[in-house]
């Protein structure tokens, strides 16, 4: 570690000893009404031939800025739908900074009740940290939630039980508003499926973050940024969506904001509901047997979520406010399971086992934030946060096992019932400040959590419809974790080079208390530790069109909450999943080496390493050798390599394209003993593309599709090729406050799954599907000024949040 210092500060007082050669041009841009112009196109020219040295869009802010220009004389040009150009007086760049005076538009002489005013943003910003997905807008975003559109991101992939990838990767976490959840798994998969694509603006993929984020997530940090409304006034919007596929499902929601020049007030709520039909077949062989499952399920689900936040701005300087969202959701889940069970290589089954299992769940999240924010206008911020999040998760199951002969007569019947309760409490306070240091920019930051989550496990044998308590499978687990964080991070821009470093130093303690209802397996496990976590880049501007950028950061996957607990969930008696308390975390060194040609094409080559890999795994069960069972253990080591080409291509006025390939490679290696290894390879290509066509009569036509080649889930699941196309078309009515989409999703029903697994004595196939190709149709309406903005408000219940599981 202190080699590491060494050299970062060596390679900082080398480039500060450089003359200077290299700036940056910054400005914001106000309409008529001296409100942020979003979007706006800025050009950086030759005042002698007016040809364009650089291009940028404002932000929502209506800020731009031009990083590593060279020293000379610059002009520049501004431009936004409904306002005259704007040219700038030639000026000099001769320092690293140059701040332009503040940029008013005069409005044109064309009545604005003639135009059309269609400010867009392109569909995927290529920035020097991130990725960024402008979902909003696109037509085929239409009536999906944010599970759907994560998996239609750039370099992002879905499995078969909704965990997240980013290039190949797992370990990634997800942040809403800056804000991350506890969820994990199917936790987090119910939580994004209760967010509608008419409420998310944009999805941020980091795949390498700096030190000012958590250490938490391996893969790097996706983040779900939510629609703002954006000047002063008041407004509301209303969206309505139905789908129709094998079952039925609808979603509504409305948000309002209302701000001043001293007070901004806004809210949403959002109502779902519907049903999804699933099928899976696992076949396995153990023991010289085959169990041939398979399984049609029905989930039907209510979901609502709400935010509601108050801004005060004491002053230009000062901002205190307060922010409370959460969910409430529930879901019944039934499943028809059948398996055929017999020597492998028979003809028939000895006997078939049946199971029609039934789960009552519900899951209740609510979230309260209390910020402060101070910015003088020059850089120099600070920001505060209190946070505390509530997270009651609770299922009630019901399943009756039948044993049949092949001829159907009822050899056996064992009917089973659970109650399971999670509550989890998540205590944070969260620092950040910046100012200006050593011709850069220096900030440092503190964090505090504090959690703990109660679980409770009650399981019952039924008989004669009479519930008896099972003393001996029954159990209570507590978990509590403390993180004090503190960290420090700088950057500067040298000549043709910026440099950035940092480092993050987390200290944990967490204790783990499992009791059984028979006193013979109570155990406490505990733990401290403090680990540091640098990271630093370099970024080369080596001509106008062409800039590198070097990477390196150390990052922690922490077992999620839910992972640790050694709970039982059947899926039938012989197929079932549970946790495991002594899951290790998992620790990632990763380099990254990106190239952008012309701010469009842009290349990202990636290697990482990760020890003690946390991963999915199924396993034979020692206390019943005809069942088996999944559940999450550390494997030794992983290593894992991605090529990823990104391009945005305007064929033409009104053809747009973009498309996202990703080829990775990993190995996967591990020895549990008894046999039972894991030395798998995968070498996997996976993309992204998405055509868009602007017809006459506003109206927009979007085609997009995604696939992968096989691949590896898990430890060592190794899946075969999958993918899916989507079909939209978009128009504009009502005078163009309101939007009807529709969309045909998974038009030649391709997106399905299978795989094959092996560890020790057991094989399984496994395939599965969902109801997947829908009709969606989806009406948005505007009312009031449409241009309400309320501050981007991040919390510091970032990455706690997110190790939390949920379903739909």
């Amino acid at each position: 570690m202190s080699k590491v210092c060494t050299l970062l500060m060596g390679l900082l007082c080398v480039f500060q000893m450089q003359a200077q050669s290299l700036g940056n041009i910054k400005g914001k841009i106000y309409d008529a009404d001296n409100q942020a112009a979003l979007y706006a196109n800025v050009i950086l020219q030759n005042p002698s031939d007016s040809s364009m040295i650089k291009g940028e869009i404002t932000d929502e802010n209506g800020a731009f800025t031009f990083t590593g220009v060279k020293h000379g004389s610059y002009q520049l040009m501004a431009s936004y739908i409904g306002f005259d150009n704007y040219y700038s007086e030639v000026f000099d760049l001769n320092a690293s900074n140059y701040e332009m005076p503040p940029i008013t538009l005069q409005a044109s002489g064309t009545r604005l009740d003639e135009v059309t005013v269609t400010a867009q943003r392109p569909m995927i910003e290529m920035k020097a940290d991130k990725v960024v997905f402008n979902v909003s807008g696109t037509v085929n975003s239409s009536g999906d939630n944010g599970l759907e559109l994560l998996r239609k991101s750039p370099g992002v992939m879905i499995d078969n039980n909704e965990n997240i990838n980013v290039l190949g990767k797992s370990g990634v976490r997800i942040l809403i508003d800056g804000k991350e959840s506890p969820l994990t798994g199917e936790d987090l998969a119910a939580f994004l499926k209760s967010l509608q694509a008419d409420q998310i603006d944009a999805i941020e993929i980091i795949t390498n973050p700096s030190a000012k984020y958590d250490a938490e997530g391996n893969a790097g940090i996706i983040n779900i940024r939510l629609k703002r409304d954006k000047n002063m006034g008041a407004n509301a919007n209303i969206n309505l969506g139905v789908s129709q596929g094998q079952k039925f499902q609808g979603n509504g929601s409305v948000s309002g904001n209302y701000r001043n020049k001293k007070t901004n007030v806004f809210g949403n709520y959002g109502y779902n509901n519907g049903q999804n039909a699933n099928f899976m077949r696992l076949y396995r062989e153990q023991d010289g047997l085959y169990f041939d499952n398979r399984n049609d399920m029905l989930s039907s689900w209510e979901g609502h979520n709400y935010k509601f936040g108050t801004d005060y701005f004491i002053n230009k300087k000062n901002t205190i406010g307060f922010l409370v969202n959460g969910n409430m959701g529930t879901r019944l889940f039934t499943s028809d399971s059948n398996t055929p069970i017999g020597a492998i290589g028979a003809a028939e089954p000895d006997r078939i086992l049946m199971a029609d299992s039934e789960s009552d769940m519900r899951r209740n999240n609510h979230n309260f934030n209390l910020n402060y924010q101070f910015d003088n206008g020059k850089e120099r911020t600070l920001n505060v946060d209190l946070d505390y999040g509530q997270y009651r998760n609770a299922s009630d199951d019901f399943q009756p096992n039948t044993y049949t002969d092949r001829l159907g007569n009822v050899e056996d019947e064992i009917i089973n019932a659970t109650d399971s309760r999670t509550d989890i409490d998540i205590y944070t306070f969260k620092a950040d400040y910046e100012q200006p240091a050593f011709k850069g920019k220096l900030g440092v930051g503190i964090k505090n959590t504090y959690i703990t989550t109660d679980n409770t496990f009650m399981f019952y044998d039924i008989e004669d419809g009479i519930r008896q308590f099972v003393h001996a499978t029954s159990n209570i687990f507590d978990y509590t974790e403390n993180v004090n964080a503190a960290y420090v991070n700088y950057n500067t821009q040298i000549k043709k080079v910026g440099v950035n470093a940092g480092v993050r130093a987390e200290q944990t303690n967490w204790t783990g208390d499992l009791m059984t209802f028979t006193n013979t397996g109570d155990r406490t496990d505990k733990n401290s530790y403090i680990n540091f976590f640098p990271s630093a880049g370099i970024s080369w501007q080596a001509n106008e069109k062409n800039s590198f950028n070097l990477s390196y950061s150390r990052r922690i996957n922490r077992p999620s909450y839910q992972d640790l607990n050694p709970f039982r969930s059947q899926l039938d008696i012989l197929t079932f999943e549970k946790g495991n308390p002594f899951l290790r975390p998992e620790y990632t060194n990763q380099v990254q080496l990106r190239h952008s040609f012309n701010y469009s094409l842009n290349t990202t080559l990636s290697y990482s390493r990760t020890n003690d890999v946390i991963t999915r795994l199924v396993d034979i069960d020692e206390d019943n050798r005809d069942a088996s069972f999944i559940t999450w253990e550390n494997i030794a080591k992983q290593n894992h390599y991605s090529l990823n080409v990104a391009a945005p291509i305007p064929f033409t006025d009104w053809w747009s394209s973009y498309t996202s390939l990703t080829l990775f490679h990993l190995h996967n290696n591990a020895d549990f003993g008894d046999g039972k290894i894991i030395d798998v390879r995968a070498t996997s290509l996976n993309g992204y593309s998405q055509q868009t066509f602007k017809l006459p009569k506003d109206i927009s036509l979007e085609v997009s599709g995604w696939f992968t080649t096989p691949s590896v889930w898990g430890g060592n699941m190794q899946t075969d090729a999958m993918g899916s196309m989507d079909i939209g078309v978009q128009k504009r009515i009502l005078q163009n406050k309101g939007k009807l989409r529709i969309t045909l999703t998974d038009v030649f029903k391709t997106n399905e799954w299978s795989g094959v697994s092996r560890l020790g004595e057991l094989y399984m196939d496994a395939n599965g599907g969902w109801d997947s190709r829908r009709v969606k149709v989806n009406f948005s309406y505007m009312i009031g000024n449409e241009k309400v903005k309320s501050r981007n408000r991040k919390t510091g219940l970032e990455d706690e949040s997110k190790r939390v599981k949920s379903e739909n």
